[in-house]
């Protein structure tokens, strides 16, 4: 196996400097990230039954998921369940100070998330952060709804955020659906699915963002019609779901 050149290093070494947790020894952050994969995916499946449909379809390089969102759980879910390589980041949360509460402090500890800046308008630093995870190998898995939403078969409108990072990177856009996640109860069943990746090939103009987007909700609209709709479960199950979800809307909203 031939040896990098030195502006190979050069560049990850570039892109290591902007990931999360970048201040960590390298050796270090790959222990937590593989720990806490290790103890979601034990924690995950002891209290879910979680299946994952079309693993043969991931890409084994970079690459955006684009997931849709039912509740808190869901990344967790995906960490359950998605290979440990290439590795995953998320893109958010959408939080000025990620010292500021214990939720925002394990996500920064773990290094797995691509934090955003919405009050300051930091799109420039997100999106170099992004390339940073497709310079290292990564794969970056983003909520495209941006929310929460309710019921297994609806999605709210897709953001343009992952077709203009795919398109812009010039990586697989890879459709992802959860289903079963709008109510968790002990040992229910939970599938996710992944989609036929997306070439994006288009120079990331506002069309092309469009009509990768337009694409793209249809697919996973498409994977998820006809899913049931989760019962709801009694006190325990309520209370593990709403645990740290936030509806805009104030309390929950009915289907």
């Amino acid at each position: 196996m031939a040896a990098p050149r030195p502006d190979d290093v050069e560049r990850r070494r570039r892109a290591e400097a902007r990931l999360p947790a970048a201040d960590v020894p390298s050796w270090r952050r790959t222990v937590r990230y593989f720990l806490s994969r290790i103890v979601v995916t034990v924690a995950v499946r002891g209290y879910l039954r979680v299946s994952l449909e079309g693993r043969d379809r991931l890409p084994g390089g970079p690459a955006v998921y684009c997931f849709n969102h039912l509740g808190w759980t869901d990344p967790f879910v995906l960490m359950a369940s998605l290979p440990m390589r290439p590795r995953l980041f998320f893109f958010g949360p959408k939080e000025e100070d990620m010292a500021a509460g214990g939720r925002n402090r394990l996500i920064s500890w773990i290094g797995m998330a691509v934090p955003y800046k919405p009050g300051k308008n930091d799109l420039l630093g997100a999106t170099r952060r992004v390339e940073a995870v497709f310079a290292v190998g990564g794969v970056l898995a983003i909520a495209g709804e941006g929310r929460i939403s309710v019921g297994e078969t609806r999605m709210t409108p897709l953001s343009d955020g992952p077709a203009y990072f795919a398109l812009r990177a010039r990586v697989p856009l890879v459709p992802v659906t959860i289903s079963g996640t709008s109510w968790v109860a002990f040992r229910r069943r939970v599938r996710v699915r992944v989609g036929e990746p997306i070439l994006a090939a288009q120079r990331p103009t506002a069309a092309a963002v469009t009509a990768l987007t337009s694409s793209l909700q249809a697919t996973m609209e498409a994977m998820i019609a006809g899913s049931p709709e989760s019962a709801r479960p009694g006190r325990v199950g309520v209370w593990v779901t709403e645990l740290f979800n936030d509806w805009p809307e104030g309390p929950r909203p009915g289907i």
